[in-house]
């Protein structure tokens, strides 16, 4: 298998700027092609935000084109792309001073491999890489997606999916709690290797099925249902078109962890699922961001 890419010699930097509504698809449009991506505050009503991130010069430039354009389509935000130059000497550096350990919930412990090996025996450790690490545990969509996981794992799924999957962080962090294998899926290759590398860097390989496929048309997806629990940290608008499909592919009384939505989006994407007859069982906030958990009647 191809190893993950790394940084080169020439970077730059990217970014847009829009309103919070348009946030989550311009976040995947960047994270297409940069190895990492990070959200600011623009000014200080909260309510216009920057997201940038780092690539190599001249990476990807047809797929960061046509990724900006559907998001632009999608949320009818014209948003310029800026550039700027990034030195390529001492961005690893500050890469890992932006990635500290991170604790989450009461079990995790999410660390990069820059840190000590040295950890608390209280907490679950999943190390990432930090010079390829998106999906860090500092997202709000990913620390309410662990915290949901430690909340529902007293119910002992045995069928799990990590429906796009990004560095594998929630799949892994299911197959070290529970004790169970998981197919992680994602549209993106370079996502796919990634989690793939993380499994392997955290001894648990055996127990991830990376795979590379189209949502709920991917084969494996099909053949492996129907699930007992399900993370889809996407985005807001995809939730909401794959509600159907979800509902279809969960076993009664299966649990659904959904996130990558804003607060303001979390009414809209739980009544798409209320509409296909899941029940909400619990939301989490964190920041900006709504995690929702909803389960699936018996029966």
């Amino acid at each position: 298998m191809k190893a993950p890419r790394r940084h080169a010699s020439a970077l730059e930097t990217i970014s847009v700027t829009v309103e919070d509504d348009a946030v989550p698809l311009f976040e995947q449009a960047l994270a297409t092609v940069c190895t990492t991506v990070g959200i600011f505050e623009a000014d200080d009503t909260q309510c216009v935000w920057r997201i940038e991130g780092v690539k190599d010069v001249g990476y990807g430039e047809d797929e960061l084109e046509r990724a900006l354009t559907l998001a632009r389509l999608m949320t009818g935000v014209d948003a310029d792309l800026t550039r700027q130059q990034t030195e390529a000497e001492g961005w690893l550096a500050r890469t890992y001073e932006a990635f500290p350990q991170q604790d989450v919930g009461q079990r995790f412990s999410i660390r990069g491999t820059h840190l000590d090996r040295s950890h608390s025996r209280a907490r679950m450790t999943i190390t990432l890489d930090a010079g390829i690490a998106f999906g860090s545990g500092e997202h709000g969509s990913t620390r309410g997606c662990l915290r949901a996981l430690e909340d529902v794992a007293y119910r002992k799924p045995q069928r799990i999916l990590d429906m796009g999957c990004g560095s594998g962080i929630l799949a892994m962090a299911a197959a070290k709690l529970l004790h169970r294998p998981v197919l992680a899926v994602d549209i993106e290759p370079w996502s796919v290797r990634v989690a793939a590398s993380n499994a392997r860097l955290n001894g648990i390989g055996p127990l991830l099925t990376c795979r590379l496929g189209n949502g709920w048309q991917t084969p494996q997806v099909r053949a492996d249902a129907p699930y007992d629990l399900v993370f889809a940290n996407i985005l807001a608008r995809p939730l909401c078109k794959m509600a159907r499909s979800l509902a279809a592919n969960l076993a009664p009384g299966g649990t659904v962890i959904l996130a990558g939505l804003l607060n303001s989006q979390a009414q809209m994407v739980l009544s798409a699922h209320r509409r296909q007859g899941l029940v909400l069982e619990r939301r989490y906030r964190e920041g900006d961001w709504t995690t929702l958990v909803l389960r699936r009647r018996h029966g």
